[in-house]
């Protein structure tokens, strides 16, 4: 019994970025000057989202960074990347809960992060009118 209390003891304290950061996170998508501008979120963790600008999107954490495409007529198409990156966490979580920890940590994606905020550049078209 005290093995198994130990055990659950070592896994708890493990899991340190899951615990402490969680598995989402939200991500604020903005198009400058451009409102409404519809935008598709892309990557291996996420899939595909279609968003409509201003907003802010839950997504599951992933070591895979987003590209994000938006468009609305009248106006140049807007490309970028919500980052992913490793939270400063891992580092500890290596130290405390070793191998162990990592492994929950990497499967949840809890010891990645993305940037909390994306403004995509978009121009308006001479001579267009919507």
């Amino acid at each position: 019994m005290r093995v198994f209390a130990l055990l659950m003891g070592v896994l708890c304290v493990a899991a340190c970025s899951t615990i402490t950061r969680g598995t989402t996170q939200a991500v604020a998508i903005n198009t400058p000057g451009v409102e409404k501008a519809e935008c598709e979120l892309r990557s291996e963790g996420i899939g595909t989202l279609t968003i409509v600008t201003p907003a802010s999107v839950v997504l599951e954490k992933s070591m895979h960074s987003v590209q994000v495409s938006c468009r609305k007529k009248c106006f140049t198409n807007g490309e970028g990347v919500i980052a992913s990156s490793t939270e400063e966490m891992t580092a500890g979580n290596i130290l405390v809960g070793g191998v162990v920890g990592l492994a929950v940590d990497a499967s949840s994606g809890a010891m990645n992060k993305y940037e909390p905020q994306i403004a995509i550049a978009m121009n308006p078209i001479k001579g267009c009118r919507a």
